[in-house]
């Protein structure tokens, strides 16, 4: 799409995009206006669904029929309201819970039947651990002033948690280091989280194994950062706790800044509690009150890091994460 401007220069104009992120847990949508060749965007639609993709995948190996099924269904919706709003380019990127199943064929066809019914060509795609690294980073930052890095921004996931450290000079995203750990809130709890709440020994183990997989992350250079942001549902929805929020409220979420002492006592809290408390906390999605155990233990994992490592003493959590760096991606490739 393009304007003429009054000078009788040919001018790009806002275009559409629509960027998809299907993780272990939940599948997300994302669409966006913006102008191709400037920077920003502007929010059009969001929608998040749980289907827990990676269900059983860390026993099995496999997508299982019921969550390639529930996967299909969501994507089926996202690509029709795509579709309705105009969108011109799709980009959808498929991680943790596909890049090993023994049956991923079998999903990636799906997505392309699915997505090409109204975008022809498109498909999930399984990205390089540098390129969702660059993605992470570029969404977690993109509403942050960027004198206030380097960041260490941390995206975590059901089946994977990713640690990037980066700075934006000039309005290039420049990554200083970045590690993709095997561990998510959806895989800890599968292999470790059993009983409901967890038992001391359970949350013992869950302690390990964290420890084990930040250890293989000693070479990140944490203590750069001047700022750490999280991102994602875990995230999020522990910022609004923290908070003591009635209600999941993305206004007061997004950009919010919680001492890390605070954070680690809601962490505990729910650490202790059971699904069905958990339930029943207003700001809880209840597809995530089953294993956002799991992912507390990591967050207080990472708080410890980011104290002893970095000296930071608070989080800053942002609604904004690899979604919106997808959808910068998109409207990236579109110039010219």
């Amino acid at each position: 799409m393009t304007a003429t401007a009054p000078d009788g220069a040919v001018r790009a104009g806002p275009v559409r995009v629509g960027a998809v992120d299907c993780g272990t847990n939940s599948i997300r949508l994302l669409v966006a206006e913006g102008v191709p060749g400037q920077p920003g965007l502007t929010d059009v639609t969001r929608e998040m669904r749980i289907i827990r993709l990676g269900e059983g995948v860390d026993a099995t190996g496999r997508l299982s029929t019921e969550a390639i099924s529930r996967c299909r269904t969501a994507l089926t919706d996202y690509a029709a309201t795509m579709a309705e709003l105009g969108v011109q380019s799709v980009r959808m990127v498929a991680t943790s819970a596909t890049r090993d199943a023994r049956n991923k064929d079998e999903f990636f066809g799906m997505t392309a039947e699915v997505l090409g019914k109204h975008f022809p060509g498109a498909q999930a795609e399984v990205i390089s651990g540098q390129t969702e690294a660059e993605l992470t980073f570029a969404g977690g930052v993109i509403d942050l002033d960027p004198t206030d890095g380097p960041f260490v921004v941390t995206d975590l996931g059901g089946g994977s948690t990713e640690i990037v450290v980066g700075e934006v000079v000039r309005g290039d995203v420049q990554i200083l280091g970045a590690r993709s750990l095997d561990v998510g809130c959806v895989r800890l709890t599968e292999r470790v989280l059993h009983s409901d709440p967890p038992t001391d020994a359970e949350i013992a183990e869950a302690r390990s194994v964290i420890g084990d997989a930040l250890a293989g992350a000693g070479d990140v250079p944490v203590g750069l950062a001047s700022r750490w942001v999280g991102v994602a549902g875990t995230f999020t929805t522990l910022s609004a706790l923290a908070q003591g929020l009635g209600e999941y409220d993305p206004e007061r979420i997004h950009g919010s800044v919680i001492p890390l002492d605070r954070m680690r006592e809601v962490c505990d809290r729910l650490v202790a509690s059971s699904v069905t408390e958990r339930r029943s906390l207003g700001p809880m999605h209840p597809g995530r009150a089953d294993v956002i155990g799991g992912g507390s233990i990591v967050v207080q994992a990472l708080c410890d890091v980011m104290a002893e490592r970095a000296g930071l003493s608070e989080l800053t959590v942002s609604e904004k994460d690899i979604l919106d760096g997808i959808a910068m991606s998109v409207l990236a490739r579109m110039v010219g």
